[in-house]
């Protein structure tokens, strides 16, 4: 059976001093749990490996059980493959990510089974601050720098959906889809 390559994106995980985790410890449980070339990137909870599962709804209870036993939280991940990831910064709107001057662009990433056209209908937007998108297992968000004290973002966690989402910045979310295709890189490498 060929292996696939996951991205799980966990919430709520070192940030502001709760859910502290060590990056070497939450490698160590992914590797227990008998995933293949584990790997972190930053702090907040991203983590790259291989397995065979191919049914991401088990594969994410099992991260969750797993995580919540071995580091006493309750934990909630989302999770995509590469191809997922790929077409997700392949699809983002026209100009996103293209002025980080000007604007701070976040990728909402959504656990399955809420989708972005659920999640949408409970978003709201500064007018004239935050524009709001919908893709395919996320939402797009960008807001204008110079105004983000007036932004709706922060209150995206007033709504009941907010529990099955996790945010990545725009640069983050970029930079594991790099990540993901040079592992993939070398796996065809290999196999030549």
């Amino acid at each position: 059976m060929a292996s696939i390559q996951y991205l799980v994106l966990l919430r709520g995980i070192n940030v502001g001093g709760n859910n502290i985790i060590k990056m070497t410890d939450l490698k160590t449980c992914f590797e227990k749990m008998g995933f293949s070339d584990v790997m972190t990137f930053i702090q907040s909870g991203n983590i790259v490996f291989n397995c065979n599962e191919k049914n991401k709804t088990a594969l994410i209870n099992k991260v969750e059980k797993v995580l919540s036993e071995t580091f006493s939280y309750n934990a909630k991940a989302a999770a995509v493959t590469y191809k997922e990831l790929k077409k997700i910064v392949d699809d983002a709107p026209p100009g996103f990510g293209k002025n980080p001057d000007k604007y701070r662009y976040d990728v909402i990433f959504l656990k399955e089974p809420l989708t972005a056209r659920a999640a949408m209908k409970n978003v709201r937007i500064k007018e004239g601050v935050d524009k709001a998108y919908e893709g395919k297992k996320v939402l797009y968000f960008s807001r204008l720098t110079a105004r983000a004290a007036q932004s709706h973002l922060t209150k995206i966690i007033t709504i009941p959906e907010y529990k099955s989402m996790t945010i990545r910045i725009w640069n983050t979310t970029t930079k594991l889809l790099v990540l993901m295709e040079k592992r993939m890189h070398s796996e065809l490498q290999k196999l030549d």
